[in-house]
């Protein structure tokens, strides 16, 4: 079993445009991008798939049996940017 769902998402019976094939790296990545930002118009409708529900989950209960073990997100932020700095 694929836990990713990739597998799930290759059966898709739409074909990639020729065009595509030969676009640059960053045309590319603005052609899906640009998909993207039309699926996620209607963000009710985006499925979830049922291992990250699971995730999600589990890390929800962690933080409720302990959330004082949890940083805020600017702090992480700032430690990560600062080793970066640091390299």
């Amino acid at each position: 079993m694929d836990p990713y769902g990739i597998e799930a998402m290759s059966n898709t019976k739409l074909q990639i445009p020729p065009e595509f094939n030969n676009a640059t790296k960053d045309e590319r990545i603005a052609f899906v991008q640009e998909l993207w930002d039309q699926i996620a118009q209607d963000p009710e409708n985006v499925p979830l798939p049922e291992h990250h529900k699971r995730i999600l989950d589990e890390r929800l209960a962690k933080h409720r049996a302990n959330p004082q073990a949890g940083q805020p997100w600017s702090e992480v932020r700032d430690r990560i940017l600062g080793q970066l700095r640091t390299r």
